[in-house]
């Protein structure tokens, strides 16, 4: 059965950072696009990033409140581990984070194994 965990959530102060991990079971994450995504309270899930399976090019939504320059997705095929390194955290960043994956990086109706998210509170 094929499975996603998240981790490394926690509670940081702005400006700081964290390194989400995605691991995986009965799957190889290196044959799939592995996006990131979070939904805040009372708000729809947003796409965080997204990178490719074979040339690992990735992608940051200019919707998910200007992530670029400061979120950086990445993998780890040996650890079969795809990662999430988030800097200068603000406090709209606060939500749960999921990992997912997909033949490619597309819309997220096409990803289809999901985690079960981990935590982001950035807060004074």
């Amino acid at each position: 059965q094929v499975q996603l965990v998240e981790s490394g959530g926690g509670v940081v102060q702005p400006g700081g950072s964290l390194r989400l991990s995605c691991a995986a079971s009965a799957i190889t994450l290196e044959y799939y696009a592995i996006g990131w995504f979070r939904q805040a309270p009372g708000k729809e899930r947003e796409g965080v990033a997204c990178i490719s399976s074979g040339d690992g090019n990735t992608y940051y939504t200019d919707s998910a409140d200007s992530v670029k320059g400061r979120f950086t997705i990445s993998r780890d095929n040996a650890k079969n581990t795809v990662y999430l390194q988030m800097n200068s955290l603000k406090p709209e960043d606060t939500a749960v984070y999921y990992c997912a994956t997909s033949p490619m990086c597309a819309t997220e109706s096409q990803f289809e194994h999901w985690g079960q998210g981990t935590q982001v509170t950035v807060s004074s």
